[in-house]
């Protein structure tokens, strides 16, 4: 089996191995760093608002609706204030790093098309 490099003239060691799906890879870090971006603007507050209704919600079914300062329904609102801030994370987040990956992969495929019609017309 042939290595998967080969020695170009002076010497240098060349890589053979393909370089494909290297923009939807750039692309899933753009659309991550974006996402990060748009959670700290958009989904901050409203994933900790969201959270805390619905920790609100299970301390009054648990404890009586007029909710009292006791420790452990305070525990609960602000358990489901981080589970709704980390829920809003995680949606902002994957979801724009799948849609820079699937930018890319529309790209790298656009490129590869492109590469394949320019190999027929040279023959």
């Amino acid at each position: 089996m042939e290595p998967a490099y080969s020695y170009c003239e002076d010497g240098r060691k060349e890589d053979k191995k393909m370089k494909t799906r290297e923009t939807a890879r750039k692309m899933a870090y753009i659309g991550a760093g974006a996402g990060l971006v748009l959670f700290a603007v958009i989904g901050l507050l409203p994933g900790s608002f969201l959270g805390g209704v619905v920790g609100l919600n299970i301390a009054g079914t648990l404890f009586g609706m007029p909710v009292s300062s006791a420790i452990l329904p305070r525990l609960i609102v602000g358990i489901s204030m981080l589970l709704g801030v980390l829920v809003s994370g995680i949606i902002f987040i994957a979801g724009s790093t799948v849609l820079g990956w699937l930018i890319g992969c529309i790209i790298d495929a656009v490129k590869a098309e492109k590469g394949a019609l320019v190999e027929v017309k040279n023959k």
